[in-house]
Formats: C-alpha cells, sequence, structure tokens
C-alpha cells in the first residue's frame, strides 16, 4: 500500500491517492474524493500491464462535471422520478439534475465529497475503509447517514467493493461503483467487441426520461438479450434511444441476498476477462452512449468505455413492487461486490 498527495481541493482540502498491489502485479489506484478508482491495472495475455478504466490524471477534472468517472455513488444512484418521494407520510423533494429527474445523489453527491480513509489490511488483501457522514437533509435526503465504501485487492485479482451504511432515522439508500472499464485499456478506441454476458432473464422498461414504468420485461428476442455472450455492438442499433447504446437496468436472475455471479467480459484484442459477483439484485448497463470526446470526458469519445454498475432498481423509493431500498434505524445496509479479473 502506497499513499501520496493528490493534490488540494478547490476548498483547500488534501486530497490523497492510495495504492493497492498484489503478488500478480494488479495495481488499483483510489482517491479520497469521492472514493474514486482513478485507475485498475491488470496484465493482458501476454502479461503486459495496462490501465483499463476511464479516468484522469490530476484532482481540478475530478472536481469539474464529467460521467461519474470511477466514482461512489450515493446516497442514492441512477433515478429518481421528478425528484421527489414520499417515506412515512412526507414527501421528500431532490434536485432534478437530469431532465425531469434525479441522479446519482443529486448536485453534490457522494461522489463530489472528501470521505475519510483507513488503510486496510489482512492475511489475503489490502484495500482502503472509505467513510462518509451525510448529514440529515443533505441533497434534500432525510436522516443522518453513515456510509463505508472498502475497496480491496486480493491475489487471485479480485476487486471487492463493499458498502455499509447506518441511518438515524428512515432514508432511502443505494450505492454503486461508476467505474467505466475498456479491457483493451483506456483510450484503446471503442468497446462494441467486447464480449458480454449478463445473468438476467429480465430487465426494466423505461420511458423517455429513463424511469421504469414498473413492470419487467423479458429480454429474450429483444437486443438485451445477454444470456449467451455476444459482442456490445451486435444489437446496439437495433435500440430506440438518442444516442443509440445500452442504458439499462437488468434483474439479476434469482438473485435474493446472497453472492452470485452477474456479468462477465471478455476483451478478444487482449485477452483479458471480467467478471462481476455481487449480492445486489440489479445491474446497469451503459455503453458509454453520452461519450463525446470532451475534456470534461477525459477526451474519451463515444462507446470507449462501458458501465456495469451493480445497484437496487432505480426508482425504487417510488416503486411499491420493487425491492425496497428504505433504511430505518437499527438496521444496516450491506451489499458487496467483486471484480475478478483474469486472461484467457
Amino acid at each position: 500500500m502506497q499513499q501520496k498527495p493528490y493534490g488540494k481541493t478547490q476548498s483547500g482540502k488534501q486530497i490523497t491517492e492510495y495504492t493497492l498491489t498484489n503478488t500478480a502485479g494488479m495495481r488499483v489506484k483510489l482517491i479520497d474524493y469521492g472514493a474514486i478508482v482513478t485507475s485498475v491495472e491488470t496484465p493482458d495475455r501476454d502479461g503486459k500491464l495496462k490501465n483499463i478504466t476511464l479516468g484522469f490524471d490530476n484532482l481540478a477534472s475530478y472536481e469539474q462535471r464529467h460521467p461519474y468517472f470511477g466514482a461512489t455513488v450515493g446516497r442514492y444512484c441512477n433515478r429518481i422520478a421528478g425528484g421527489k418521494f414520499s417515506l412515512d407520510g412526507k414527501q421528500y423533494t431532490l434536485a432534478t439534475n437530469n431532465g425531469p429527474n434525479h441522479l446519482h445523489g443529486g448536485e453534490v453527491g457522494f461522489d463530489r465529497v472528501v470521505w475519510q480513509a483507513e488503510p486496510v489490511k489482512t492475511a489475503d488483501r489490502v484495500g482502503v475503509k472509505f467513510t462518509y457522514v451525510s448529514e440529515d437533509g443533505e441533497e434534500g435526503y432525510p436522516g443522518k447517514l453513515i456510509s463505508t465504501a472498502t475497496y480491496s485487492l486480493n491475489n487471485a485479482n479480485e476487486l471487492t467493493i463493499d458498502f455499509s451504511a447506518k441511518a438515524e432515522q428512515a432514508t432511502v439508500v443505494n450505492l454503486t461503483n461508476h467505474c467505466y472499464w475498456n479491457l483493451a485499456g483506456a483510450g484503446a478506441g471503442q468497446i462494441l467487441n467486447h464480449e458480454l454476458m449478463i445473468a438476467a432473464d429480465e430487465f426494466l422498461p423505461v420511458d423517455a426520461t429513463l424511469i421504469p414504468t414498473g413492470k419487467t420485461a423479458p429480454v429474450k428476442g429483444t437486443p438485451l438479450d445477454f444470456t449467451t455472450a455476444k459482442a456490445v455492438g451486435a444489437d446496439l442499433k437495433q435500440i430506440e434511444a438518442d444516442p443509440q447504446g445500452y442504458d439499462h437496468c437488468f434483474v439479476l436472475r434469482g438473485q435474493d441476498g446472497k453472492m452470485a455471479l452477474a456479468a462477465r467480459v471478455k476483451d478478444p484484442s487482449s485477452g483479458r476477462v471480467m467478471e462481476i459477483h455481487t449480492t445486489q439484485p440489479g445491474i446497469q448497463f451503459y455503453s458509454g452512449n453520452f461519450l463525446d470526446g470532451s475534456e470534461s470526458n477525459g477526451g474519451f469519445k463515444q462507446y470507449e468505455g462501458f458501465c456495469l454498475e451493480t445497484q437496487h432498481y432505480p426508482d425504487s423509493p417510488n416503486q411499491p413492487a420493487f425491492p425496497t431500498t428504505v433504511l430505518k434505524p437499527g438496521e444496516t445496509y450491506h451489499q458487496t461486490t467483486v471484480h475478478k479479473f483474469s486472461v484467457e
């Protein structure tokens, strides 16, 4: 574990970069601003290390508006319709920062705050435990919430993300990590030839503003069928969206809160493989549709990275049929996701 200064925020807070390494040559870099993963270096089939996650090389860029590169997202990731929800008979109003809807925790979500960082080490892994205290009323959410995000790396090339949270009054919680991946290497071009399998027979249909209708639909016979591995670009142009591409939440097969395989991705050119296991009920697959090559997008263009965000379903606070995201005092929110890297 290495630590070094990563610069100061605009308000003068010192930010630290943490580097995790293992015996297999893998290297992960994180910063305590936004509990952001800035770099994940893994070997290809020839043993050549490359960073495979999109991001910046300086703090100032992370402080500007950007597409949530590598960020820990909360208090509620994904969308809440109209920026409103009711809980225990009271309506709460949140920022509408994505068209008419609330997205990824609001104007200043967990991706834009400084977390307390504590290095952790066990016999088989090294990591950083990030803690953030979100006060009652922050971004419109009820109740003080104490959240932890622990990122750890073991010698089997597994990057584990462990989220937990406790609330002082009833609130809603949905945490995720927003890494953009390109298994050929960040900046190596489009990810349309990556072969993707998602362990889901159903997805959540959405309206024009990407809010779920409240129903589930079968993936079979649609461009969203990734039950057997296929190239990301195989059916992408069949999707009616502007810009075209995937931005859908998949209902993970038989998920009951236990660790299970959610997705598997392979880049044929480098041989890199990423498997995702999670306790979460859903996974949002986003194919980098809005990446436009601009400076705020790190110069990355459309389809040059993809996200597989494990999470509860979007807009759950307004959707009684969906698994609840309410966290009450005395309860502990806890979700784990493992990214396992290998080569073929």
